[in-house]
């Protein structure tokens, strides 16, 4: 006899980590212990590279902002994050960048997880500035600028607090209110904080400087003037073609460090040089195949723009961490018949009928 209910089974509930569990993750483990587990997701994914399927982000772009896929896989399992970029949709109480992304079975096709990325968008790409920042920042650096107070300077400041050691900030943004916010966030949590009022000022006895704006144009938020020797640049506003924030002579006395170059030679920092520009693959450095920082007065420049590996380990991370507590909702995604050639046979039992 054919079972009537429509309860969903198991093979139909997919496990889905909504923004409120994120959070719940986040206060249950602190910010800190999850940025560096994190890096610890993807330095291993890195150190692998060969092993996954790779391609620059799928993207459609619009004069308002970007909406992108970015898909990876390995034998095991694959990913994928959809992620926007509009930066005025904060003048109507938006956020600049939303995402959500799946990580699924290359056996069976079926999700394993779904998950808000919003948050974790931001916990990735500062968990990655700080991992390259362990094989690019000056040894024993305190101090960093970070020029940019949006929606991922937190993050930034604390990523690399857990994992290289600065406890010196160096705060501006072209907009005051902006570093007041981002002042306000980071007042009690352990660090000496300066509010500039140049860009030119904030770099000023910084070890480390990081640029993150959000305006689609090409900008000059740093010029070659305020990079001195020994630095380590962690630009990360770049993400997308017509979009960079870095004076093209800094780049041509930097040693620059990217993830994928077809994608960062297209979004990236290096799309102001010319296409045969040499840069290091960061997961040949991790791997041990290519040199880091090699030299006291080296200026080491991380062309961040995000990929879709550091987003897998993300996902990765949080499958693992959200395994065997209350912090996930099982979601009702996919279809499962009885049979799974009848397909139909739900659509009239749903409606009554017998099939």
């Amino acid at each position: 006899m054919t079972d009537m209910s429509l309860a969903p089974s198991d093979r139909a509930l997919v496990p889905f980590v909504s923004v409120a569990n994120m959070l719940r993750l986040l206060n249950a483990r602190g910010t800190e212990s999850v940025l560096r587990d994190l890096a610890r997701y993807i330095e291993e994914d890195y150190r692998r590279w060969p092993e996954f399927d790779k391609t620059p982000r799928i993207a459609a772009h619009s004069r308002d902002g970007v909406i992108e896929l970015m898909p990876t896989a390995d034998a095991e399992h694959y990913g994928f994050k959809y992620v926007n970029g509009h930066p005025r949709n904060m003048r109507h109480g938006y956020q600049t960048v939303t995402a959500f992304g799946v990580l699924a079975s290359m056996a069976t096709g079926y999700p394993l997880l779904l998950s808000e990325m919003t948050v974790l968008t931001a916990l990735r790409t500062a968990a990655t500035s700080g991992l390259v920042g362990r094989y690019l920042a000056p040894k024993g650096a305190e101090v960093m600028a970070l020029i940019g107070c949006g929606a991922q300077c937190e993050f930034q400041a604390l990523a690399f607090r857990a994992l290289c050691g600065i406890t010196r900030l160096r705060l501006y943004d072209i907009d005051p209110a902006a570093t007041e916010k981002a002042a306000r966030n980071l007042k009690g949590l352990g660090f000496e904080i300066t509010i500039c009022a140049t860009a030119q000022s904030s770099v000023e006895g910084a070890q480390i400087i990081t640029t993150c704006t959000a305006d689609k144009q090409n900008a000059t938020v740093l010029t070659d003037n305020m990079v001195g020797a020994g630095v380590h640049i962690n630009a990360i506003g770049g993400d997308c073609p017509g979009k960079t924030e870095l004076h093209a002579d800094i780049l041509r006395r930097s040693d620059i460090f990217v993830e994928y170059p077809p994608q960062t030679r297209i979004e990236g920092e290096i799309q102001q040089l010319p296409e045969d520009h040499p840069v290091i693959e960061l997961w040949k450095v991790m791997r041990g195949e290519a040199p880091g920082r090699t030299a006291d007065r080296q200026i080491t420049l991380f062309d961040s723009v995000g990929f879709a590996i550091a987003d897998f380990s993300a996902l990765r991370f949080v499958l693992d961490a959200v395994k065997g507590t209350d912090m996930v909702e099982p979601l009702d995604l996919l279809a499962d018949p009885d049979d799974p050639r009848d397909l139909f046979g739900m659509i009239a039992r749903s409606a009554g009928q017998a099939a």
